[in-house]
């Protein structure tokens, strides 16, 4: 019996471009002082990284595995398939490195080895890209005029950020009563790999809402709101399968009537109490814009999503 022991020395948490380092340690756990106690021998041992593939089958039907690999690789590389056995489809696997050979542990013996890889760079990785700020400015309007001027400092954020906005109503010529913005994701699955069709063939696409703001701004010339990117939640990314965008989904509800005609009497003689409509017909309209949301630095998602940096198996 063999105990191999297999540690990140930083955690479960990497960015693309990364170094991994992994200490495995091998060892005898018999006593020297047992009965059956007896060395044990290893013809050898590789590590390799490897990322497996899942999606929801009921909605995604995976393309079948790739018929022309064979049950045994070329005498360069290993004879081990990390992904035989698995459900999904594998999209990376590095080449395997060889940690020994010929290995013989006597009872109570234990030897480490250290493995390393650099991740692949696919991703823009990160500081440059969601700390450049510059104000974006754009116009909301309905059919019957401009409804207001929506202000945001940057397109791309990091996980755990704060996507922060600003609403300028007082320069509208239609009076908005209400708005409301959403933090959400939309994941569409390309129309070959559907198992579900959207209406007339279209990519079937779902939506989830990590973050929502609400308010009704009659009278409101300027105002603001935060929504946080929760750490937990995945960033945009894009497959052949399937892909996750983010977006802010706005809706508005606004009057059809003059803006005038809603605002409350000012300088009046004496004191008066202004009461607001009963009834007031309106039109609602929604927009959506655009944002990036990228990998947030491995410390921090580490907090959010912890998991296990060592693994036990007994061979």
């Amino acid at each position: 019996m063999i105990e191999v022991v297999a540690e990140l020395s930083r955690g479960p948490v990497f960015l693309a471009g990364e170094a991994l380092e992994c200490m495995v340690t091998v060892t005898n756990p018999l006593p020297p002082t047992a009965t059956s106690a007896s060395s044990e021998a290893l013809a050898w041992a590789s590590a390799q990284i490897h990322c497996q593939f899942h999606a929801s089958e009921s909605r995604v039907a995976l393309p079948p595995p790739d018929s022309s690999q064979p049950d045994v690789q070329p005498e360069s590389q290993t004879v081990f398939l990390p992904h035989r056995g698995e459900r999904g489809q594998c999209i990376l696997s590095t080449p395997p490195k060889i940690l020994f050979c010929d290995l013989r542990l006597d009872p109570g013996e234990s030897k480490s080895y250290s493995y390393s890889e650099v991740l692949p760079i696919e991703g823009p990785r990160l500081m440059a890209a969601t700390s450049c700020r510059s104000l974006h400015l754009y116009n909301i309007s309905d059919g019957r005029g401009k409804v207001g001027t929506f202000g945001i400092f940057k397109s791309v954020y990091r996980l755990g950020e704060d996507v922060v906005g600003t609403l300028n109503l007082g320069e509208g010529t239609v009076a908005c009563l209400q708005f409301s913005v959403s933090l959400q994701t939309e994941e569409c699955v390309q129309p070959e790999y559907q198992r579900r069709r959207g209406a007339g063939g279209a990519p079937s696409v779902s939506h989830v809402t990590h973050a929502r703001h609400q308010e009704s701004c009659l009278h409101t010339t300027r105002t603001s709101f935060s929504l946080p990117i929760p750490l937990s939640s995945t960033p945009g990314f894009c497959t052949a399968i399937v892909s996750l965008k983010w977006r802010l989904h706005f809706e508005f509800v606004t009057s059809r009537e003059p803006g005038l005609v809603l605002l409350p009497p000012v300088q009046q003689p004496e004191t008066v109490t202004w009461t607001g409509p009963e009834q007031v017909p309106v039109d609602t309209f929604s927009w959506d814009l655009p944002i990036k949301v990228l990998p947030t630095s491995p410390t921090l998602a580490s907090y959010a999503a912890p998991g296990p940096s060592t693994s036990t198996i007994t061979i």
